[in-house]
């Protein structure tokens, strides 16, 4: 499966006041590319929202902080697709700078009806489209 990736510059606000990012940042820096990587499969979740009654939600992450990230780091955001199921999807995420890996997730994202905020079946034009 295909591998998407986005970059992110560290600015100030990312960091603690030694001017490494902030734990809870990393978080971030993983959901915009999730998202960024959403729309280069042409789907926008406001769209899909409004469209098919979807919307997904993180069930479960796992984050591996493997080395601090610094103030003025070029972080590249990877993201994968590891598994999926009817209404669900694993997504393997890493962020590094240059060649050194600096975190990794490893996220479950369900497909919930919008409405109801019940599990639900991917809608499969959206599927076909998160697996190519």
């Amino acid at each position: 499966m295909s591998q998407y990736t986005h970059q992110f510059r560290v600015y100030y606000e990312d960091t603690d006041a030694g001017g490494v990012v902030y734990h809870a940042n990393y978080l971030n820096f993983f959901e915009r590319t999730r998202t960024e990587w959403l729309r280069s499969k042409g789907l926008e979740q406001s769209v899909m929202r409004e469209q098919a009654n979807v919307i997904l939600a993180i069930r479960k992450m796992e984050i591996d902080y493997v080395l601090p990230a610094r103030l003025d780091d070029l972080l590249t955001v990877t993201t994968a697709v590891e598994s999926h199921s009817k209404i669900a999807m694993v997504v393997q995420q890493a962020m590094y700078v240059g060649d050194t890996l600096m975190a990794k997730a490893r996220v479950q994202i369900v497909s919930l009806n919008a409405s109801k905020f019940k599990p639900m079946r991917f809608p499969t034009q959206y599927l076909e489209e998160l697996l190519f």
